[in-house]
């Protein structure tokens, strides 16, 4: 099945068996109002890890029910994270989702080198949008992780983003490795690295997607802008993945669909055995639903 907006995937996860997802440092009013939505839609089983009297509290206060729910009482924010991560390595979770505590001790404790989850080397954000201004959903990465990644670094991105793609049904994902012009040229670096991120996926050293690259995003997103330049690309102008070249791109570029385009997003954290949920306290009731969804699915 592909998937047309986010809503789909909603229903279709909603339908599914329902998966448990542990939560580090669960004692935060937002993460469990999501929770709260989730576990009511069958979207997902939280496993509460946290200060228990006051997930309790907090539960209460917001209507949630948590009585047949398990918690670990484990007061300290470090310390959740390790064994959140501990109750996924053994079997008893199969999404992560951050609570009340900072990002970095959560990703610590996954790419712990012994008791962590790695799957690959390199972790990377992942958001999936819904836009009125594209007539399907639009994948962006990397636009939380990782600062300003270097070749090998960018084919671990691309393979953790083509990944969901999978998940959501379509085999071979469109990817547009972005830059500021379409051709190549020697002192803008991302045009560098996209030409032979396309030269890789052409001798078959990325096979799990399409990649072209350079395109600057226009002619990546718009057919029209690519007929003009007279492009000639399976990817120009129906892209199902945007690749930003580092953080700085990628970050203004997911911040701008959220808050000057309208769209809708879920948002995950891939390269791990499991996916990881980081919800902001900005985001959308429906962005953390999303979310939830997206990483159930995946």
């Amino acid at each position: 099945m592909q998937f047309k907006n986010l809503s789909q995937i909603l229903e279709h996860a909603a339908k599914q068996p329902t998966i448990k997802m542990v939560v580090a440092a669960a004692a935060d009013k937002h993460v469990l109002t999501a929770l709260k939505q989730a576990f009511n839609m069958n979207l997902a089983e939280p496993l509460l890890i946290g200060d228990e009297p006051l997930i309790r509290s907090i539960s209460s206060s917001i209507g949630f029910n948590i009585e047949d729910l398990t918690i670990i009482h484990e007061p300290d924010p470090v310390k959740t994270c390790a064994l959140a991560v501990k109750e996924i390595r053994e079997g008893r979770a199969g999404i992560l989702m951050k609570g009340m505590v900072a990002t970095a001790p959560l990703l610590k404790a996954v790419l712990d080198k012994e008791n962590g989850l790695r799957k690959r080397e390199v972790l990377s954000h992942f958001a999936l949008f819904e836009t009125t201004f594209y007539p399907k959903l639009l994948g962006i990465t990397d636009a939380a992780m990782n600062i300003a990644p270097e070749i090998q670094e960018k084919v671990a991105i691309i393979e953790n983003a083509a990944e969901v793609f999978h998940a959501l049904g379509k085999k071979k994902p469109k990817i547009a490795v972005l830059g500021p012009v379409e051709v190549i040229n020697p002192k803008i670096s991302s045009t560098s690295d996209a030409a032979i991120l396309t030269q890789m996926y052409r001798r078959n050293q990325i096979n799990s997607c399409i990649i072209d690259g350079p395109l600057a995003i226009d002619n990546a997103i718009s057919p029209i802008a690519a007929r003009q330049k007279n492009i000639d690309s399976e990817v120009a102008g129906d892209a199902d993945i945007l690749v930003a070249p580092d953080l700085n791109s990628g970050n203004i570029l997911y911040k701008t669909m959220i808050f000057l385009s309208d769209a809708k997003s879920a948002a995950v954290i891939l390269g791990a055995k499991v996916p990881v949920v980081l919800t902001s306290r900005a985001d959308s009731e429906d962005s953390k639903l999303f979310s939830i969804a997206l990483a159930a699915i995946i």
